[in-house]
């Protein structure tokens, strides 16, 4: 059973609360940690929209942690590209297994999927090379739902000689897993749970698959934060854990060093090199990353690990306040205690909340909308009708009928009210909403799909007998705004 306290329960008191082998946990200043500069990183994050999710640890034990409601520690969150350092551990611990070599061709795991005449670049390709980046790709080869992956990488034109051209591709990353499934006859996830999450005691870890059953490899995996900092502190521990070698510290050294140059520019954490599906950062770091910010920072200069959820456009942002306001706080011996800072911080930590949309309790009286239903001509979001329920101003239940069934979410007024529910171009699946009428004739609902970086907002307008609804998606791959639908009363 996971822990089930509140993250500033525990925070800062050293209480262990779960037979999954959690982190030890220390007080900042015994770890050499500053409390209050802790404190001002977690105030300047709680001003950018939006952090998720921080867990720091030093010297092995968490110093630090805390979630933005309604994100919570039993969780799990998708990481989205950071699934890719975890498909680069399984790489090397097939590796290690003598299951396959980095220094294999490509084309060695898949005979049936290449042409009859493979170019001299994708014979040249090897594992190494879909590893560190470097596939001789101009353009990452796509990943349509109605074919087969692998055989359309070998397909696509490969004019650079591999080795010689960095182009961040998720393709490559999805050969690698499928490298790895091919060499030991099971999805990396499979693989994976015996090497990797049991032994660090990352519980029931999920992993999208591709139409051919292949783990996705450079995204799909979920997990908690706390498995997060679990894989960075194994990293940083040179793949030892509790006394055994998980993973090989010839892979860890070969994986976070430099193995590809992608840039020049001394302030960009994206331009310091690329190793096996890690990234090289500023102040002698390296981390695995996701889109929106999800992060696995790892400092072995400074014998820490920082792990962040989160859902920003400007992920440079976030490591920017973990260089400027985190860092600083980092010193190389103990700290006097300061029980004033490090209360300061937990009850920081304790209040860490989304923000909820901010308005009326009701429409205005003139405005007749609630209990009443309004339907849509066809459209590609499938909305048939919506119905907003509220009674004696108390909490709004929000009602989108979609294929036929209506879809009820339910929402809290200055805070967040967890159920199930399939909202815009998303399927069913745990919701947080919070609601209010930020105008006379408007309704805001903010819809968070808590396990992912997304949050749908409604605004849904109401004049006469029509209703008219915005929805927009706080970060994506595409449009952030669908478009508005304009429905008429039933």
């Amino acid at each position: 059973m996971r822990r089930s306290f509140t993250a500033a329960a525990f925070v800062l008191l050293g209480i262990s609360a779960s037979a999954s082998e959690p982190l030890s946990r220390a007080e900042p200043e015994a770890m050499g940690v500053s409390s209050a500069a802790v404190r001002d990183f977690v105030l300047a994050a709680d001003k950018i929209d939006s952090f998720h999710s921080v867990i720091v640890v030093r010297h092995g034990k968490v110093v630090a942690e805390g979630w933005w409601s309604p994100y919570d520690a039993e969780t799990r969150h998708a990481l989205f590209s950071l699934s890719k350092s975890f498909t680069s551990t399984a790489v090397g611990l097939a590796v290690a297994e003598g299951k396959l070599s980095i220094d294999d061709p490509v084309l060695k795991f898949f005979p049936e999927d290449a042409s009859e005449n493979p170019s001299a670049n994708l014979k040249a390709m090897r594992v190494s090379d879909l590893l560190r980046m470097s596939t001789g790709h101009k353009d990452e080869p796509k990943r349509a739902e109605d074919q087969v992956w692998t055989k359309v990488f070998l397909a696509q034109e490969v004019p650079f000689k591999p080795g010689t051209h960095f182009l961040y591709n998720t393709s490559g990353t999805y050969m690698a897993s499928a490298i790895v499934q091919k060499a030991v006859g099971q999805t990396v996830l499979d693989y994976l749970r015996p090497r990797l999450f049991d032994p660090l005691g990352i519980d029931d870890p999920e992993w999208g698959t591709s139409p051919q059953g292949v783990s996705l490899g450079g995204y799909g995996l979920s997990i908690r934060t706390e498995d997060i900092a679990k894989f960075g502190q194994l990293y940083l521990q040179k793949g030892r854990w509790n006394g055994r070698q998980i993973v090989p510290e010839a892979w860890v050294n070969a994986a976070t060093k430099l193995q590809t140059s992608n840039g020049s520019n001394p302030k960009s954490d994206w331009e310091q090199g690329y190793g096996y599906q890690f990234w090289r950062c500023r102040n002698g770091g390296y981390r695995g990353d996701g889109a929106f910010g999800q992060y696995c920072v790892v400092l072995p200069e400074k014998d820490a690990v920082v792990a962040i959820t989160s859902a920003v456009k400007n992920m440079q942002e976030v490591l920017d306040l973990v260089w400027d306001k985190l860092l600083p706080g980092l010193m190389n011996e103990p700290l006097p205690a300061d029980a004033q800072a490090r209360e300061a911080l937990a009850q920081t930590l304790t209040g860490l909340k989304m923000k909820t949309p901010e308005g009326a309790p009701a429409p205005g009286s003139s405005v007749k909308v609630v209990g009443r239903t309004f339907g849509f001509e066809p459209n590609a979001r499938k909305l048939e009708a919506l119905r907003v329920e509220q009674a004696d101003n108390g909490p709004i239940t929000l009602v989108l009928r979609v294929d036929g069934a209506d879809r009820r979410i339910p929402c809290g007024r200055g805070e967040w009210v967890k159920s199930r529910a399939a909202v815009t171009g998303f399927p069913e699946q745990p919701v947080a909403a919070s609601a209010a009428w930020t105008a006379e004739d408007t309704l805001t609902a903010q819809v968070v799909l808590v396990e992912s970086p997304f949050r749908v907002t409604y605004r849904i307008k109401f004049d006469g007998d029509k209703a008219t609804v915005d929805p927009e998606v706080n970060v994506a791959f595409g449009g952030a705004r669908p478009g508005a639908l304009t429905g008429k009363a039933e």
